[in-house]
């Protein structure tokens, strides 16, 4: 099952945008074009809205409803809460940690696998998920347009750099269809092949 979640705006462009959440990201996108997409989407669950907003006001990194992390004790039972309330919970397997530490101890085949990890550690994270990813599976990345810093050439920051590299390995590869969707901050879609 999937959960989408924001605002519906009968489809129209809003007039005037009331003030945007943190997790709004129109670094890559025109802002019109951001609210045009937001006003696209069904209403929010009401648990998914909580979240957001506990998220806003507590600074928690989330991807927004747009796309679809933490690893805080607090954070992991007060999502477990939250999952129970919108009758999840069942089909969710919460673990703490790091998560690329975790995926490696993993054997079996995963059908999606979401990346959102420390940028310098995206083209490790590639390197993981090729053998734990079914045929037919989808792996998919946040944050590979990095504020448009993907277009720098010979970029002194690390992340910058292993956000270059990942979309590198992502495209060459041979055992994965992938494309980059340019919505909020850049999302790769890879099918296993």
């Amino acid at each position: 099952m999937s959960l989408i979640f924001g605002n519906r705006g009968g489809g129209e462009l809003p007039q005037k945008t009331p003030t945007k959440p943190k997790w709004r990201h129109e670094d890559v996108t025109a802002p019109a074009v951001d609210d045009y997409l937001y006003s696209m989407l069904p209403p929010r669950d009401e648990v998914l809205a909580e979240m957001e907003d506990y998220a806003t006001k507590h600074t928690v990194p989330i991807v927004g409803p747009a796309v679809a992390r933490d690893g805080d004790a607090q954070n992991a039972e007060r999502a477990r809460r939250y999952f129970a309330r919108a009758g999840v919970a069942h089909r969710i397997d919460i673990r703490i940690g790091d998560a690329l530490e975790l995926l490696s101890e993993q054997r079996q085949e995963f059908d999606i696998i979401f990346c959102d990890v420390d940028k310098e550690d995206y083209p490790r994270a590639f390197r993981l998920v090729a053998p734990r990813l079914r045929q037919g599976g989808l792996f998919i990345t946040d944050n590979v347009l990095w504020s448009g810093r993907v277009v720098e050439e010979n970029p002194s920051d690390a992340r910058t750099k292993a956000v270059q590299e990942f979309n590198r390995l992502v495209y060459k590869s041979s055992e994965l269809f992938t494309t980059i969707l340019p919505i909020r901050d850049g999302v790769a879609v890879a099918l296993k092949l």
